[in-house]
């Protein structure tokens, strides 16, 4: 018989720390699969033959796959309970990696789909797991996880390239190597899917409160915020390293480059939300944020072979930080844990599915134009919807209230 469904916090209980520790092991494999692809893109492309556009898929078909599958992760929590669907995810992961190292385009192709349908999975349930277990402590675990996102993805670009040399692996057995943390994250979770916890049913009808949901201008600002705001991410972290080398820099210099914003970016994710929740709204942090991404752009435009590590530096806080807030926003602008499941799943859905636009639309510009301008313009227009999305969700409120 499945245990009832509990609200207690798990920072109070006996084992809190280890539940914490569950957490942030499995947040860290939620990039790495994805942003360790971008120091390896030149080689994937002359392996397999592909434009830049098609390259960009190797990145964009998880992240569509991270906004489709969004809005199926609360129905299988509250069918499974959390653990048992995470375990679940964290195989499924480790099958999307494994298929990666078949030398068949298709074949990693549908890999990257089944990499991106267990990282939509974490993507979505980690919030309510923060939301339930660590009440009282949401902006701290939200930073704490987010940091490790953020450095995650920052290891996988600082680490791909020297692996490589240090293993003599090709481009898909290297990527394949982040399987092994994979499989350490299955050795402490497969002891907690004995439990089974299930998110409360949403008040109500579930249905109705997702229709809701559609027609709630604040939970609009949280998504399409939460979505532009990972289009930045995806697709810069997609093709940073191709642009440094463009300008002259070797793969491994520019694999230090992109993890360079990683690690800057790994600083203030871990301190952004609790200086935003010292705030009645975060608007106006939002919009200064905001303008980092505009300065490492015109850098990147103007002089990409002139202090590139300034460049990356100022993507750095601009990426940390507007991710920590786009997670830390679907908390705070929701009243309890089954309001945060599904604005998370709104959010993420359609968010990641407006970002998986970015890495191979940035590619398909580079094609069209022949250089890294006009994308990389496109890319600073973009940061004015953002900011005008993240002034309306910065304001304290919460979804249909």
């Amino acid at each position: 018989m499945s245990a009832p469904a509990s609200s207690a916090p798990a920072a109070v209980r006996p084992g809190g720390a280890l539940a914490a520790f569950a957490v942030l092991l499995l947040a860290a494999n939620l990039r790495p699969p994805v942003v360790g692809v971008a120091p390896l893109v030149d080689q994937a492309q002359a392996d397999l033959g592909i434009s830049s556009g098609v390259a960009g898929l190797l990145t964009s078909l998880p992240v569509l796959c991270f906004g489709l599958l969004a809005p199926v992760a609360p129905r299988l929590a509250r069918r499974w309970g959390l653990e048992r669907l995470l375990v679940t995810a964290m195989l499924v992961l480790a099958a999307g990696i494994a298929l990666r190292l078949v030398d068949v385009l298709a074949v990693i192709l549908a890999g990257s789909v089944l990499v991106g349908t267990a990282i939509a999975v974490g993507n979505v349930s980690l919030p309510t797991l923060v939301k339930r277990d660590f009440p009282h402590r949401t902006g701290a675990m939200t930073g704490a996880y987010s940091m490790v996102l953020t450095g995650g993805g920052a290891l996988a670009a600082a680490v791909t390239v020297p692996l490589q040399r240090v293993t003599g692996l090709d481009w898909r057995l290297t990527l394949g190597l982040w399987g092994l943390l994979t499989l350490v994250t299955l050795v402490v979770w497969v002891p907690r899917a004995r439990r089974r916890t299930v998110p409360p049913e949403p008040p109500g009808e579930g249905a109705a409160m997702r229709r809701a949901m559609v027609r709630d201008p604040l939970a609009w600002q949280v998504t399409l915020f939460m979505g532009l705001q990972s289009l930045q991410f995806y697709a810069t972290s997609a093709w940073i390293p191709t642009i440094y080398v463009d300008a002259g820099r070797s793969p491994a210099e520019a694999g230090l480059l992109l993890s360079l914003a990683g690690v800057v970016g790994l600083v203030f994710s871990a301190t952004m939300p609790s200086l935003a929740m010292r705030r009645r709204s975060q608007s106006g942090l939002i919009t200064v944020l905001c303008a980092f991404y505009v300065a490492g752009y015109a850098g990147l435009i103007l002089a990409p072979a002139t202090v590139p590590a300034l460049w990356m530096v100022l993507v750095g806080v601009a990426q940390g930080s507007m991710i920590a807030m786009g997670l830390l926003l679907i908390t705070l602008r929701s009243p309890d844990t089954a309001h945060t499941a599904e604005l998370s799943a709104m959010a993420q859905g359609v968010g990641y599915t407006l970002a998986a636009v970015g890495p191979s639309g940035l590619g398909a510009l580079h094609d069209l134009t022949g250089g890294w301008t006009v994308p990389l313009l496109v890319m600073t227009v973009l940061v004015v919807p953002t900011v005008l999305m993240g002034i309306g969700a910065g304001r304290d409120r919460h979804v249909l209230s």
